[in-house]
């Protein structure tokens, strides 16, 4: 069976804007607030920093479950890992997750700036400078016969589409307008040349568009 490279649970808002602007330790969202982005998710009984009992079941709480399903490698920009920009200054930023970050896989930053490979926990990061082709090929070949999922941001999710890389899509648009910031499309009719669609809303509010390469 084919390795696919798939985008999970990826949120925008209503006019595209998956990440504001001006990030920084304190703002890992920049201007935006990713609360209005994630709530569905937070909200669902299998949401993994749950650590009260109960939480809602149905479609939103199955796409959240199928977030790891048969992952077995990560690729994400620089700026998903943090908000250090230019030359690594030192290897202190372990990223934004702690000593358990959530990923139990083979991680692979792509920056400019490359740094030793950071183990915490079950995942270790690897800092790599390539072409999204090549990426791919050094997260296929960690994943040991799994898919890959490509987790952000929006500009390397961008990168990857303009690549035709990407064989599966999971973007949830949630109801609410931030007017600019990073973004992902214009409209989703943008990749329909490419990609069949369902557009399946939620009672939560949000609405989820899944795509699969043509």
């Amino acid at each position: 069976m084919a390795q696919l490279l798939r985008v999970q649970n990826f949120n925008v808002s209503s006019d595209g804007v998956g990440a504001g602007e001006d990030q920084t330790l304190e703002r890992p969202f920049g201007h935006v607030d990713p609360g209005r982005l994630f709530a569905w998710a937070g909200a669902t009984a299998s949401w993994p920093m749950r650590t009260d009992p109960g939480g809602s079941r149905g479609l939103d709480d199955y796409l959240t479950r199928d977030y790891a399903r048969n992952i077995g490698a990560e690729i994400m920009g620089r700026n998903k890992f943090g908000p250090v920009r230019g030359p690594w200054r030192d290897d202190e930023w372990r990223g934004w997750w702690g000593d358990e970050p959530p990923f139990h896989t083979p991680v692979f930053v792509l920056t400019h700036h490359q740094r030793p490979s950071l183990t915490l926990g079950d995942t270790t990061f690897h800092f790599i400078d390539t072409d999204p082709a090549t990426a791919l090929a050094r997260a296929r070949e960690a994943a040991q016969g799994k898919d890959v999922r490509l987790g952000g941001g929006v500009t390397t999710i961008r990168e990857f589409l303009d690549a035709d890389l990407v064989d599966t899509l999971h973007v949830t648009v949630s109801p609410v307008r931030f007017g600019s910031g990073l973004r992902l499309w214009d409209s989703p009719d943008d990749l329909r040349d490419r990609f069949h669609v369902d557009v399946v809303p939620s009672p939560s509010g949000v609405t989820h568009h899944l795509f699969w390469r043509k």
